[in-house]
């Protein structure tokens, strides 16, 4: 694919909505030769695989989702990578991948960033490094189209969910970061549940030249009022972060908002670090919460529990303290929630730290990149409680000098 057809694709998508974009994408790629495009992009929970409106397949049916664990279009989004599938396969389900030749489909992952936001499918003569390059160039583009539009209308967020969000749900869904961000000296990813009921998790993270600034929230209780404490403090960081603020601070901010809004009634939790993408050093200040844990090596050799203070809200004027640890190249860190390690099951056994330190142990034995970790990961724990959280589950995996960041993209 030419950069003038990019370019045309790119000149039309200025006056196009979401809903446009199917058709144009189509329009512009068999101008190169790839035919039947189909855009799909994965639902809230990363389970399904949802078509843009309007779509048909080879013979003419509309597109429905498809499920992301199960399917070829799926292996595209979890490995990040190109999967190719025989045409007779007329929609994204196909069973195995295809190696053989002749026409065949493509399918390859749309990254934002190196966020996974869907899957872009492309019925080929041949697959050899040149065509398999087009059509990467054109699903860059195309996943820079979908982030563009996406934000200007309400189609595409009633694509991706499955059933009807609680109203903490849709603050905080609006407020937190995307899901995943790399760059060549870290990874970012996060994950949240119940994604479409959350009350009072919530996480933050941004990078300011060589610092990562990070935080994890687990708020009071799991109403709206949960909701609204954990708003305050990602705001609250947010702006004093921006101000210059270090961590304690930061965490003093947050304890005085809370405190005034609802008089000492709510507070919450929380972890509040500082990251040198450079040397690697880590500060951070614990306010109440579970603490973070450093793996290396295929074994976690540090719970960073050295340091405590009190929760946010509660209005104390107890002075909390600064952990610092220097991490090595390829550590990764984990944040998390109480809700991943005491989620039950029908029996009352607990998740558990163990099980769940050994869960991203073994996927990182495996090469999987951390965004599809912390999938699988809420799955399984969605799985050990029976579909059903009884609270907030959120997981932050940060890795820092990671050898596997060439996974991310394909």
């Amino acid at each position: 694919m030419d950069d003038g057809t990019l370019g045309g694709l790119l000149r039309a998508n200025h006056l196009a909505s979401l809903e446009d974009l199917p058709a144009l994408v189509a329009e512009h790629a068999a101008q190169a030769g790839l035919t039947h495009a189909m855009l799909y992009v994965a639902d809230l929970q990363q389970q399904f695989l949802v078509p843009l409106p309007g779509q048909c397949d080879e013979a003419g049916r509309p597109l429905e989702r498809i499920p992301i664990d199960t399917t070829v279009a799926g292996k595209a989004f979890r490995g990040v990578e190109p999967v190719q599938a025989r045409t007779a396969t007329t929609s994204a389900e196909g069973g195995e991948p295809f190696t053989g030749d002749g026409p065949r489909r493509v399918w390859v992952p749309l990254l934002d960033g190196t966020e996974r936001i869907g899957v872009l499918g492309m019925i080929v003569n041949h697959a050899d490094e040149a065509v398999l390059a087009q059509v990467s160039r054109l699903a860059a583009l195309v996943a820079l189209l979908v982030e563009s539009k996406r934000g200007y209308s309400d189609v595409y967020a009633q694509l991706v969910r499955t059933r009807p969000m609680a109203l903490s749900a849709e603050v905080l869904w609006n407020l937190m970061p995307g899901a995943t961000f790399a760059n060549d000296r870290v990874v970012v990813s996060a994950a949240l549940e119940p994604a479409y009921e959350v009350g009072g998790d919530a996480y933050d993270f941004a990078l300011n030249g060589d610092v990562l600034r990070l935080a994890i929230f687990d708020a009071m209780g799991h109403d709206t009022s949960a909701g609204l404490t954990a708003t305050i403090a990602m705001g609250c960081f947010r702006k004093h972060r921006r101000e210059g603020a270090d961590v304690l601070a930061a965490g003093d901010a947050i304890d005085e908002a809370i405190a005034d809004h609802f008089i000492a009634t709510r507070f919450a939790t929380g972890i509040l670090a500082d990251l040198n993408t450079r040397t690697g050093r880590l500060i951070w200040a614990n306010r109440g919460h579970p603490p973070p844990v450093v793996l290396r090596r295929g074994q976690m050799v540090a719970t960073l529990d050295g340091v405590f203070g009190t929760p946010m809200g509660l209005s104390l004027g107890l002075p909390a303290d600064l952990g610092r640890y220097q991490l090595e190249p390829g550590d990764r860190l984990l944040l998390y929630t109480d809700g991943v390690i005491e989620a039950q099951d029908p029996q009352g056994e607990l998740f558990g730290l163990d099980r769940f330190i050994d869960f991203v142990i073994r996927r990182e034995a495996d090469g999987v990149p951390a965004p599809e970790t912390l999938r699988r990961l809420i799955n399984t724990i969605l799985d050990h409680q029976h579909g059903w959280l009884q609270d907030d589950a959120t997981v932050v995996l940060v890795e820092w000098g990671a050898e596997q960041q060439h996974q991310l993209t394909p």
